[in-house]
């Protein structure tokens, strides 16, 4: 007998740990199972089950977090579909590292307008964001960590005198 409820208290307190667990997960489909931390604006701390170290995701990795104690339900982020370049206004720019924690890199995109731009300097700098965003819809990459953003003027720019904008940066997908 005392075997009988040693067994159902081993169970029951197993039962219960296991409900304390967060289930954090990603657009990728991946489950991750640990305790959050704290959600911030554009990252998600948690510890994984057994460790006491703190790890960080990018909110744009996450679907949704189902909190182990409560039961709660908090969605995240919609998942971002990009399916070619007539997607391209779907195109996510971030610039800061950690927000793309969670995501795998594909490839470097780059965008930039032709050697005789004779437009304004803001016109130029949106072409070449567009084109940016188009290089990176080619590839299926619903996001770009921007690597460098640069607008040359006058003679350093092109025989002509008129301005080129030069953007580059690292695609990235679920």
């Amino acid at each position: 007998m005392k075997k009988i409820i040693l067994l159902f208290s081993m169970i029951l307190a197993t039962t219960f740990v296991a409900a304390q667990t967060d289930v954090i997960s990603k657009h990728s489909g991946e489950v991750v199972n640990g305790k959050v931390m704290r959600v911030d604006e554009y990252t998600v701390v948690f510890k994984y089950d057994g460790e006491d170290a703190e790890n960080s995701i990018g909110k744009y990795a996450i679907e949704k977090i189902v909190y182990g104690k409560s039961g709660r339900v908090e969605d995240v982020t919609e998942k971002i579909v990009v399916a070619g370049e007539a997607d391209w206004e779907k195109v996510v720019i971030l610039e800061e590292k950690s927000y793309i924690a969670g995501l795998k890199k594909v490839g470097e995109v780059r965008g930039k307008t032709g050697m005789i731009n004779l437009q304004t300097g803001n016109t130029g700098d949106k072409k070449a964001e567009k084109k940016l965003k188009m290089a990176a819809a080619i590839l299926g990459c619903p996001f770009i960590l921007m690597t460098s953003d640069k607008t040359t003027v006058g003679a350093n720019s092109n025989q002509f005198g008129g301005t080129q904008a030069i953007k580059t940066g690292l695609g990235y997908k679920y």
